[in-house]
Order: C-alpha cells, then sequence, then structure tokens
C-alpha cells in the first residue's frame, strides 16, 4: 500500500510502461481495457485524479469504488480484483489501483479484445502476441501446432521408424501408408487439417531434416568472448542447428572445445579436471531446448561463454504460475509437453522439474558460486558461474 509521499513521487515522475494517470470521468470500456492490459503483461498502477501531464486534479465522485470494482467483476474477464486505495493530496482525492500481474492470462474486456501494454499506452495484442499469452496460461501448447507448408517428406522417416522400434515395440516400415499417417497424428508429430496433414513444431523439432529452413528460429547461437563482457574480443563463434537431439549433442562439444581443462600428472597419468560438469552442461542445453518459448520467431537460443561464466539466454518469459523460486526447489511447468515427452523417452530429460536443483546443486559442491536465473526482457536466463 502506497503513502502520501510515495503517491507524490510517482506523480512527479510521470506516466511509465506500469504507471497511467486518468482525470476522473471513468467510461467503463476504457478502464476495463487499461486493466486488462497491465494483468497481461507485468502489472501497473492507475492514478485517477491526475491528468496526463501530472497536474492533480482530484475525484469527486462518492461510488467511485463500486463502480470501479463493478467494471473489473463485469467487464474483465476472468475478472480482476485490483488493490484499491484513496490518498487525499492537498485536500484532492487521488484514486490509486495497483493490478498485479495476472496467474489466469490471457484476460480479456466483455467485448472480446485483448489488450496487452506497450510502453505508456495499451493496444490490442497481435496474432502472435496472443498466442504467447494462451501458451503461457497451458491453454494452448505451441508445440503442437501445425506448421504452415510442411508435409511427412520434411520429416526423417528413418529417425521416427527408430523412435517407434525402441519404445513401442513395432516397425513403422511395416505399416500401410494410411496406418503410419495414423500412427503420425495420433503421435502429434503431423496435425490433420481440412485436406493436408502438417507436421507440426515438435514434430519437426524432434524428427526433422532441415528444421532451420521451416522453423528458423530453432537452433543455438554459440558465442565465446576472451574477458568477462560481450565488448570483450570474440574468441569463437558458432550457430549450431538441426533437430533438438542433434543441436544439444552439438553444443555440448562447441562448450567442452573452448573451455581450457586444467590437468595434473597423477604417476604416469595425466588426469583433466571438469570445470563445468558435462552433466550440468547438458541440462542446461536440454532445458533451453525443451523449455523455450518458440512462438517468438525471430529469436535463436543464445549460449554466451565469458572468461568467469556460461549465460544460457531461452526465449520467453516464464509461464504464468511458475517463479523463479519455484524453479530453484524443482517446481515445473511443460510450456512444450510434446517435446518434454520426446525428449524424455530419448534419456535427455531425467524427470520434470529436476534439472534446476541439480544444476545449482553440482557447482555448489564445486565452490562456485550459485547459479542465477533471471528474467530479461523477453528471456529466461540461466548463469553457470567458473568455480574458483
Amino acid at each position: 500500500m502506497l503513502n502520501q509521499q510515495e503517491l507524490i513521487e510517482i506523480i512527479n515522475k510521470g506516466e511509465n510502461p506500469y504507471v497511467e494517470f486518468k482525470e476522473e470521468k471513468i467510461k467503463p470500456n476504457d478502464l476495463a481495457g487499461e486493466i486488462v492490459s497491465f494483468a497481461n503483461m507485468e502489472g501497473g498502477t492507475r492514478i485517477i485524479g491526475v491528468s496526463d501531464d501530472g497536474i492533480i486534479k482530484g475525484v469527486s465522485i462518492e461510488d467511485i469504488e463500486e463502480r470501479i470494482m463493478n467494471i473489473c467483476r463485469n467487464n474483465c474477464i476472468p475478472n480482476i480484483i485490483p488493490i484499491y486505495q484513496e490518498i487525499v493530496i492537498d485536500g484532492a482525492k487521488v484514486v490509486v489501483l495497483t493490478i498485479p500481474k495476472g496467474i489466469n492470462k490471457p484476460y480479456y474486456t466483455v467485448d472480446n479484445k485483448y489488450y496487452i501494454r506497450v510502453g505508456t499506452t495499451k493496444r490490442i495484442a497481435s496474432r502472435e502476441e496472443l498466442m504467447r499469452l494462451f501458451q503461457a496460461s497451458g491453454a494452448v501448447h505451441f508445440d503442437i501446432s501445425p506448421v504452415e507448408g510442411t508435409t511427412k517428406k520434411d520429416l526423417n522417416m528413418d529417425l521416427i521408424r527408430d523412435y517407434f522400434l525402441k519404445y513401442n515395440m513395432f516397425d513403422l516400415y511395416e505399416e500401410t501408408e494410411e496406418a503410419v499417417d495414423r500412427i503420425l497424428v495420433n503421435a502429434d508429430i503431423l496435425r490433420e487439417g481440412a485436406n493436408t496433414k502438417e507436421c507440426t513444431v515438435g514434430g519437426l523439432l524432434i524428427f526433422g531434416k532441415k528444421v532451420d529452413d521451416k522453423l528458423p528460429q530453432n537452433g543455438i547461437s554459440f558465442a565465446h568472448f576472451r574477458g568477462n563482457n560481450i565488448t570483450e574480443e570474440l574468441i569463437d563463434k558458432k550457430q549450431i542447428v538441426g533437430n533438438l537431439p542433434d543441436i544439444v549433442e552439438q553444443a555440448l562439444v562447441v562448450i567442452k572445445n573452448n573451455i581450457k581443462t586444467p590437468s595434473t600428472i597423477v604417476g604416469a597419468v595425466r588426469e583433466e579436471k571438469e570445470i563445468y560438469p558435462t552433466v550440468v552442461l547438458r541440462e542446461a542445453l536440454v532445458n533451453a531446448v525443451v523449455h523455450r518459448n518458440y512462438s517468438i520467431i525471430g529469436s535463436k537460443i543464445r549460449v554466451l561463454m565469458f572468461s568467469d561464466r556460461i549465460e544460457f539466454h531461452s526465449p520467453g518469459k516464464l509461464p504464468n504460475t511458475v517463479t523463479i523460486d519455484k524453479m530453484k526447489i524443482g517446481v515445473s511447468y511443460a510450456r512444450n509437453p510434446f517435446l518434454v515427452k520426446y525428449m524424455e523417452n530419448l534419456r535427455y530429460i531425467d524427470q520434470l522439474g529436476r534439472g534446476i536443483p541439480m544444476i545449482i546443486k553440482n557447482m555448489k559442491n564445486l565452490g562456485a558460486r550459485e547459479p542465477e536465473l533471471k528474467e530479461i526482457g523477453e528471456e529466461f536466463v540461466l548463469t553457470i558461474y567458473r568455480p574458483d
């Protein structure tokens, strides 16, 4: 809850992406849109009784709290209950609405408009932005969405056959063409449309031939810098593409080739000491490729290596109910359940939720600084520090 002095300081700083001023006149659809836009993003504060240029005008409507709460209940879907405050400044009553970051995204207005906050204004979410909101809620899983313009020919049928031989105990090549199509649709590798069968995002990512041709956001950009920041000399740079199992294996080799591994002579045998354990690097890579948001088209996973750390940048914010504190104790959420299932069957995932706690434990056991988990913009960043 704000006090008078804190509110004055906020008003003096002016509007920003998280704070908006409005004078007394309240239009239900306008207020609902603003509240929805804040809830669909990171939350924010709506201050009523202040002009756009920060002049305190005050509010005189006696039943304003009831009006606002009715709008929140009846014009916002799901309904949103902000924190309501009235603060008097120089005799003028100002209403402060604090809208929390929504946990039931996406929110929309009673006239079916999905608003988001961009800078200091609200606007209707684009198709791609709306997809991300639904994906964050768990209502839509992008990894089983069809990829336009793809066919079964874009899949490596030998890989799919090997998978089913190993885990389902039958030979796909002994089935009829019609039966194969039915199996691939039921396995969510293909998605059946009105007249076509297209590859799903997950089907391509696990079993695709030239995945990055159809999904340019796939892959890892690797860069190794000589010092501790991105302005230092670039030692190595790689673009790693392919299906997800191949990407994990290739990226692991690239990272290990860029690590100077200290060694000691014990008797007549040279023993090398792992600075970053293979199990930690593999888990960090698997976590990035499996849990990233593939609906963000223009961004690849980035792995940045510095003298004192390795950063794994994965496109996409954490889903609705997941927090960094929850991740540290093993609570997880499968943004891409198809990818989780298939990578688990391929033995790249041990158990959902165990990866981050394992990384933290292993690095702390080596005497390293505790790995850092952060959300930066539209990315989730895992940083693993070099042991002293």
